[in-house]
Formats: C-alpha cells, sequence, structure tokens
C-alpha cells in the first residue's frame, strides 16, 4: 500500500472521529450511571490539549558573557507537558547527554524555556543570541534539535537534526560536542544521520499533536525564562 499525504490525513481524521465517538458514548453511560467516572475528557468543544501551564516566579532569561557558554533553549512544554521524545526518550536524559557533551569539550551550558516560539530553528537561534559564545541548541519537546550561530539567518543553521524519532542519547551527547567545538573554532565533523522515509508518516499524527501541546503552552510576553533546576 501506498502512502501518501491523502491517506495519512484520512488516518488521521478517523483517528479523531473515533476518539470523540469512544468518548460520546462514555459520556452518555455517565449520565445513565452505568460506568465508572473517566478522568479523559470528551474532545467536543475542547479548546486546550492540556491546561496553561504557569511560569509566575520564574526568571527572565539574559544575555550571558562567559565566552565559553552555550544556552540550550527547550520548548514550552519540555519536562511539564510532555516528558519523552516522540520516540520515548526521557526529556532529562537528553538534557543531561547535551550538557555532557558541551563539558567534554571544555565549555559549559545554560537551560532556558523559550516561551515565544515553538520553532526549533528560532528557538535556537534566540539561545544562540542570548549565549555568551553566540553558540545555542534548539530542542522541542518531542526531540527535534538545532545547533544554531547568533548572527546566522534563521533557516541557516549549523546542524539540523530534523528526524526525532530516530535521534539517540549518543547523538544528543554529540551534538553537545560539535556545539562547543563550533565555540572553540575547531573543524566539526558532521553527527552521523539516519533517514528513514517512513518516519514521517509513522509518526506524523502523534508529531503534530506534541507539537499542538507545544504551540498552546507558549507565553510571549515571558519570551524566555531560566530554566535550570526549576522544573
Amino acid at each position: 500500500m501506498q502512502v501518501n499525504e491523502q491517506l495519512v490525513q484520512a488516518i488521521t481524521k478517523e483517528v479523531l472521529k473515533q476518539l470523540q465517538n469512544r468518548q460520546s458514548g462514555q459520556n452518555t453511560e455517565k449520565k445513565s450511571g452505568c460506568s465508572q467516572p473517566s478522568s479523559t475528557e470528551s474532545l467536543q468543544g475542547k479548546t486546550r490539549m492540556r491546561p496553561k501551564h504557569s511560569y509566575e516566579g520564574y526568571v527572565q532569561a539574559q544575555k550571558g558573557t562567559n565566552p565559553k557558554e552555550i544556552v540550550i533553549g527547550v520548548g514550552a512544554a519540555f519536562q511539564t507537558e510532555i516528558t519523552k521524545t516522540i520516540s520515548g526518550i526521557p526529556l532529562d536524559q537528553v538534557l543531561k547527554n547535551v550538557r555532557a557533551g558541551i563539558e567534554e569539550e571544555g565549555m559549559v551550558s545554560r537551560v532556558v524555556k523559550v516561551l515565544d516560539t515553538s520553532d526549533v530553528a528560532f528557538m535556537a537561534l534566540e539561545s544562540a543570541k542570548l549565549s555568551g559564545s553566540g553558540i545555542g541548541i534548539g530542542i522541542q519537546s518531542k526531540g527535534t534539535t538545532v545547533i544554531h550561530q547568533k548572527d546566522l539567518y534563521p533557516l541557516t543553521n549549523l546542524e539540523l537534526f530534523p528526524q526525532a524519532p530516530l535521534i539517540t542519547l549518543d547523538m544528543y551527547r554529540k551534538i553537545g560536542r560539535n556545539a562547543a567545538k563550533y565555540v572553540k573554532g575547531e573543524k566539526v565533523t558532521p553527527i552521523e544521520s539516519f533517514n528513514d522515509p517512513m518516519v514521517r508518516a509513522k509518526y506524523q499524527i502523534k508529531a503534530a499533536l506534541m507539537h499542538i501541546i507545544e504551540t498552546e503552552q507558549l507565553d510571549p510576553e515571558k519570551k524566555m525564562i531560566e530554566w535550570e533546576e526549576r522544573k
């Protein structure tokens, strides 16, 4: 069977339809007193997938001055509404490995949460502009990652890792190392990555849902906040 855009859209609509029908049936049973209460809400009339997270009291991220600093900008739902990448890797392990790679090359890292965009290219660029070294890393909650430099155009990045389901913890560690090497001005060998043409079809629905969750948590007024040790 050939997989194309129309087929994926049809599958998505059918999945949502089935969820709506199932929840409608559950709600009917609840009214008749024939079922146990369920924590799952109906999709009918639902305006948000997750409650709005409050960042009251968090510190606004400031531009760093340490020339060895690399800022890691994570998505708005990172470690709050979403705790694992699209392939199931815990996000705390993602951060741990990226930071370990940076430290192994003698650089230091700082983590901020980006609340004014869910586009990974802009997340990485904004992080680079905050970084004392001018190099930043953007990580969406689903795992997509970009290494950026402060004086480049948004889509002209240093390295892009678009297929989140194929990124391993070892690759995240190498991403940290490469970012550090850019800071040091050393020759950087692009990280070997895999390409699977079926990934998009397999994960498109999940990726879309995760992106919606990430985007609905944006808070443009707060822009970027210090995230280190605050989750």
